[in-house]
């Protein structure tokens, strides 16, 4: 798709808005009976649908991709090893075994469990007592590793996400967002490939007892391989999902939804909806100039903008005219100006979703402009300055 620049808007609180391709505020392009969704492409971060994803939710079960986090980073670290066992202890057992009533791996009391057993335990059936006894072996207890769990997530931009256990039972003060929990799986799946695997495993047979995956999407041949199904009394019924098909990635993270039943169905369409309804689109190439920003008291008015690579984005099969770009800068940008200081960005709607920001930066160098061009440009300020005045 051909994108071509427009004149610049009036510059309003020194706010620039370069229009590339504009059409009518459209509504989402796919619906959802979830009560919040957010959907991204693995490969570019292009976020291919939202709906509220940034109100606050319990995680439910979907706390252990973060516990998960923990466990692959401390083995990646070389602080554990998939050979080394932890103890259950008999609050893991009774919180999170075969006695809690819950999503359990059934491990002895008092037994020593490998540390790839449990990892297996929680991913594939969403074990408690999997996690606590993980949390206690890594950090002496289930509140240290809980806010360990939350440390980290700061560590790797969940600024939102706090945790109170290791499981996702339900707890005073724990919760995440749908954004950071499909973000969260998109760095486990970027981070830990050697790790990855273990979520698509369709069962697992451990102590002679053998368990299905507890994730509905990965028997719906689907092409789906992670994440983890969860269920909470406030938040309903939720799911973080990922399939990959011909060569697209697409992670999704939903909740609130009725029932189990309603959850695999809108988890499934949902995905199948992304992986299926875009395509990957080169906009601008490597080194090629995507607009122009104006520039104040320089020897030219314009500034040549450009990416540090080529711009790809996932446009709608269906539905291209539903495209919005738009170049956004603080500026004029004053000279002098050097080749490659950061500008501004690109940012690329799909629908009413913001779909993606790319940074810009400058193409060019620009000196400092004579006097009489200085004079100029800010002839040109003053004349504008009373509307950016009017608005603040």
């Amino acid at each position: 798709m051909q994108l071509r620049l427009f004149p610049p808007f009036a510059s309003i609180l020194g706010l620039v808005l370069l229009v590339l391709c504009t059409v009518p505020a459209s509504a989402q392009l796919f619906e959802t009976k979830a009560t919040q969704a957010f959907m991204i492409d693995a490969d570019t971060g292009t976020v291919l649908f939202a709906k509220d994803p940034d109100k606050p939710i319990p995680p439910a079960s979907m706390a252990k991709l973060m516990t998960m986090e923990m466990v692959f980073n401390a083995i990646k670290s070389k602080r554990i090893t998939l050979d080394d066992t932890f103890v259950v202890s008999e609050n893991a057992w009774r919180t999170g075994g075969a006695p809690s009533g819950t999503s359990t791996m059934f491990a002895k009391l008092k037994s020593e469990v490998r540390v790839e057993d449990l990892i297996q335990g929680v991913t594939v059936q969403a074990a408690n007592d999997g996690c606590i006894v993980l949390a206690e072996g890594m950090a002496g207890s289930e509140a240290n590793f809980a806010a360990q769990m939350t440390d980290r997530a700061r560590q790797i931009g969940l600024s939102k996400s706090t945790f109170v256990n290791s499981t996702g039972l339900p707890a005073d003060g724990q919760q995440t967002t749908v954004r950071e929990l499909t973000m969260l799986a998109l760095h486990l799946w970027r981070d830990y490939p050697e790790f990855f695997h273990y979520y698509g495993q369709p069962d697992f047979t451990w102590n002679k007892i053998a368990q299905r995956n507890r994730n509905p999407l990965i028997a719906m041949g689907i092409e789906a391989d992670g994440f983890v199904a969860g269920a909470s009394e406030q938040a309903g019924f939720g799911l973080v999902g990922t399939v990959s098909h011909n060569g697209i990635r697409v992670i999704a993270a939903l909740t609130g939804l009725a029932n189990d039943r309603e959850r695999s169905e809108e988890a499934r369409k949902l995905l199948d909806w992304g992986s299926r309804s875009f395509q990957k689109t080169e906009i601008f190439a490597k080194d090629e100039v995507v607009g122009e920003a104006q520039v104040f008291g320089g020897a030219k008015s314009g500034l040549a903008l450009k990416a540090k690579g080529p711009v790809d984005i996932f446009l709608p099969i269906a539905n291209r005219d539903k495209l919005t770009a738009r170049i956004v800068y603080q500026g004029p940008v004053s000279a002098p100006v050097e080749e490659g200081q950061p500008v501004g960005e690109l940012r690329v709607w799909i629908g009413d979703t913001l779909s993606q920001q790319t940074p810009l930066y400058a193409a060019e160098s620009v000196k400092v402009g004579t006097l009489p061009q200085r004079a100029l440009d800010a002839a040109k300020e003053l004349a504008v300055g009373w509307l950016r005045q009017k608005h603040l």
